[in-house]
C-alpha cells in the first residue's frame, strides 16, 4: 500500500489539513450540535478524531521501542467487546474538559503522532500489515469516514456568520476555497 513511512505521513497530513478549520471556530461555535452532524457540535467531532489519535499516539510510542504495543491490544479487545460505547465514553469525557484543553489537544495530538510515526521502525509499522491497518483506520480512513460532519458544522458556523454573528477569518476563507 505504501512504499515507505513517508508517503503514509504526507497522505495523513493532507487528509487532516481540512480538520485544522476547527480552530478556527469560537468556543460558542465549537459548542452547537449540528443536525447533519450526527447531533454532534464541533467539540464532539474534535473529541472523537483525536480521542482516537492519541490512542494511536500510545500505540506509537509503544513499537518505537518495541516490536508490539500492549495499547493496541487492549484497545483492539476493547473495541471488540463494547465498540461504539467507546465513542460514547470519549464523548463525555471530552465535554467535561475545558474548551482550552480540546484547543490543546486539537492542536498538539495531530502533530506529535506523526512526530512518533517518525520513529517507529517501518518494519513495524509500514510493513507491518496489522499495524498499517491500524493506523491507517485511526488517521486517513477515519478522517474520510467524518468529512460530511465536518462540512456540516463548518457550513452551520458560515451559515450563522451570515446571519450576523462574527466569523473567524480561517472559517470565512475556508468557505470562499469551498466556493471556488
Amino acid at each position: 500500500m505504501y512504499l515507505n513511512a513517508l508517503e503514509f505521513l504526507e497522505e495523513e497530513r493532507d487528509a487532516w489539513r481540512p480538520y485544522e478549520a476547527l480552530a478556527s471556530l469560537t468556543d460558542e461555535q465549537l459548542e452547537v450540535p449540528i443536525d447533519e452532524a450526527h447531533e454532534w457540535s464541533g467539540r464532539d467531532l474534535i473529541a472523537h478524531l483525536v480521542a482516537w489519535q492519541a490512542n494511536a499516539l500510545e500505540v506509537a510510542k509503544e513499537l518505537a521501542v518495541s516490536e508490539t504495543s500492549a495499547t493496541k491490544q487492549r484497545s483492539d479487545a476493547e473495541w471488540d467487546e463494547r465498540g461504539d460505547a467507546m465513542n460514547l465514553d470519549i464523548q463525555v469525557e471530552w465535554r467535561a474538559l475545558p474548551m482550552d484543553e480540546v484547543r490543546r489537544r486539537l492542536h498538539e495530538i495531530p502533530g506529535e503522532l506523526r512526530g512518533y510515526l517518525t520513529v517507529v521502525p517501518e518494519t513495524r509499522w509500514i510493513k507491518h500489515n496489522d499495524n498499517l491497518r491500524f493506523f491507517f483506520d485511526e488517521t486517513i480512513d477515519h478522517y474520510a469516514d467524518h468529512a460530511a460532519d465536518l462540512e456540516a458544522i463548518l457550513d452551520a458556523a458560515a451559515s450563522a456568520t451570515a446571519a450576523g454573528d462574527d466569523a473567524p477569518d480561517d472559517l470565512v476563507t475556508h468557505k470562499a476555497r469551498e466556493a471556488e
